[in-house]
């Protein structure tokens, strides 16, 4: 079946999430009148069993107010780093591709990360670039429809993934494998390059830093995502015109923080602006400093051996991953490189909350690693 073929049966896009449609456009399938959602604890089991964990949702963890406190905290001490890190990242992005770019956040981290990285470059450069927010999903690839129907709308341009950070570097082989995909089935080519604010994996060549450090998005889920749900790909619910799935959370609009974030790190974009085009530039012009190393798995290795842990997606490093684990997973327990580390806070808040142990992990590459419990309930051979 020709492109042309399959994007004339692709529906057009439906309004979604608590965002602008000027700041983004979510290429999904609105599932939100589906039951979806499993504890914690069913949802683990059922995933170490063998179930995808794109086939469920978790429930959405409801903060005590003391969290949200921190969070509002924490984006008041941060939002200026998260802007620069933003306009380094956006800056790369406009030196390597100029202005025929569609920006392509992979759902739902990368989200508001692509919104800022839209509205610097509008800021900065006066130029709009199309914005839409994809899936993907690991095990199972991208939504090639999304691909398909961003390429229809924008002849001649070529997408920039965008995602909040890395952890192992998953969602990068992931791209690396959708970009022989879609060469083969389609003869499209696209670019793997995932851009990120945070890349402590060392596993992509266009971030703002490699520091693992705080992004207050990681914070929460949905009230900080346009309050859109992750993203769902079921055989009985998602066709071969559909693209991959979403709920969006109506019912938390009340409790949204999603606009607050992308408004209050925005407001530092004239600020960081100098600063950010300079550290670009350098990036930029020294490509040994964005060398993709894949350094952070062997941080994994020798945590799988130490704690004796068959299964590497047990083990989630990086703030965000570890945010994460806390927040929708079953924690085993928490590994920090130091105990007073200021990107932290939010995590030793929430093991406290959930009573997950916290150990010292000496020379670890990232601020922290998030380990998810077996279900054979202990160490694995």
């Amino acid at each position: 079946m020709s492109i042309q073929t399959i994007v004339k049966k692709l529906p057009q896009p439906t309004p979604l999430g608590s965002y602008s449609p000027r700041d983004v456009v979510f290429l999904l399938k609105d599932l939100s009148t589906v039951e979806l959602e499993k504890n914690m604890e069913d949802r683990e089991e059922a995933i170490q069993s063998g179930t995808h964990y794109s086939e469920m949702l978790p429930m959405e963890y409801q903060p005590t107010q003391q969290y949200i406190q921190l969070f509002h905290d924490t984006l008041k001490t941060t939002a200026r780093n998260v802007a620069l890190a933003s306009a380094i990242t956006a800056e790369l992005i406009w030196n390597k591709r100029g202005e025929n770019t569609i920006i392509a956040s992979l759902a739902r981290a990368g989200t508001p990360i692509g919104i800022l990285i839209k509205r610097y470059i509008r800021l900065v450069y006066q130029h709009d670039l199309p914005h839409y927010s994809i899936s993907i999903i690991r095990g199972k690839g991208i939504d090639e429809n999304a691909v398909l129907y961003m390429l229809k709308q924008h002849p001649q341009f070529s997408i920039q993934f965008v995602d909040g950070w890395t952890g192992k570097g998953a969602i990068r082989n992931v791209l690396i494998q959708a970009r022989e995909t879609l060469k083969m089935k389609y003869g499209i080519i696209i670019d793997d390059d995932l851009a990120v604010l945070a890349d402590p994996a060392r596993c992509s060549a266009t971030f703002g830093t490699r520091q693992d450090f705080l992004i207050p998005s990681a914070c929460l889920n949905s009230t900080v995502s346009g309050l859109m749900s992750r993203t769902v790909l079921r055989d009985d619910l998602i066709g071969p015109d559909d693209y991959h799935g979403a709920k969006f959370y109506k019912e938390w609009l009340k409790d949204d923080v999603s606009n607050l974030f992308v408004d209050t790190v925005s407001r530092f974009f004239a600020d960081v602006k100098e600063e950010a085009k300079q550290q670009a530039a350098y990036l930029y012009d020294n490509p040994n400093e964005t060398e993709v190393t894949w350094k952070g798995m062997k941080d994994i290795n020798r945590i799988q051996e130490d704690f004796g842990i068959a299964d590497v997606n047990l083990v989630k490093p990086g703030v965000g991953e570890t945010t994460r684990v806390l927040l929708r997973r079953v924690p085993w327990k928490i590994l920090v490189d130091r105990m007073d580390n200021p990107h932290l806070k939010h995590i030793l808040l929430l093991a406290k909350d959930r009573n997950v142990p916290v150990e010292v992990y000496p020379d670890l590459t990232y601020s922290c690693c998030g380990i998810i419990k077996p279900v054979n309930g202990g160490e694995q051979s």
